[in-house]
This record gives structure tokens, C-alpha cells and sequence, in this order.
């Protein structure tokens, strides 16, 4: 028995067109996972976000000794500590 031939990939207009696409529509329409390859992307970041914390005074100085004793900085250790809580849960 042959497989199905897949749909060809529609081309957009926009990025904004293609993401609308893809949130109510099927990959399976148009690829053959089963074909698909792992692949590994050492050099890739995650993207991040600044944003706006306000924290007490003495909260901020108690961090920043913290990080101070680790000899890290303290936005980092800030980091570590949230994704530990969020990680824990």
C-alpha cells in the first residue's frame, strides 16, 4: 500500500500570515515525521526579556551579599534561585 502524497507548504505573505497558519493546521498535512532527523543546536540561546522588579531595599542588599559571597552577579543568582523554585514545583 503507498502512503498518501503530502500537501506542498503554502507560502505566506508574513510571518504574522504563516503563525496563523500553523495555529490551525496539521504538520502532518504536509511532512512526514517519521522521516525526521534529531538535530542539535549547541550555539542556540534562549531568548530573554527584560523586566521591571521592584524589591525592598534591604531584600535587594541581602541579595546582592548573597551573590557577593558567591562572586556571581546578583541578576544571575536571582536567575538560578527562580528557575530552582519554578524547577521544584
Amino acid at each position: 500500500m503507498s502512503k498518501p502524497s503530502k500537501k506542498a507548504l503554502p507560502t505566506f505573505a508574513s510571518e504574522a500570515q504563516e503563525r496563523a497558519y500553523w495555529e490551525s493546521h496539521d504538520s502532518t498535512e504536509h511532512l512526514d515525521w517519521s522521516q525526521a532527523q534529531r538535530l542539535s543546536l549547541p550555539n542556540l540561546k534562549p531568548s530573554t526579556k527584560t523586566i521591571s522588579l521592584r524589591l525592598p531595599q534591604h531584600l535587594l542588599d541581602a541579595i546582592k551579599a548573597a551573590a557577593n559571597s558567591r562572586d556571581v552577579p546578583y541578576q544571575s543568582l536571582i536567575k538560578v534561585w527562580l528557575q530552582e523554585k519554578v524547577h521544584s514545583h
